[in-house]
């Protein structure tokens, strides 16, 4: 069985003064704070929520 793909998300920028549904898509991803990383799966879901918000984030394969 293969191992699920995996996506390192680090919030670069502030959430705050953001669009309510864009502080939701970060919350949603594990984010509270400033250079916070954290690894989420490679879903559909995930992925939409990081196209968003790309430029609040940076992505990385794990």
């Amino acid at each position: 069985m293969a191992k699920a793909r995996q996506l390192k998300v680090t919030l670069l920028k502030s959430r705050f003064g953001r669009l309510k549904s864009h502080r939701a898509c970060v919350a949603g991803l594990g984010l509270r704070k400033i250079r916070q990383s954290v690894v989420v799966l490679d879903t559909p879901e995930n992925r939409g929520m990081i196209n968003k918000v790309s430029y609040l984030v940076s992505v990385e394969e794990v």
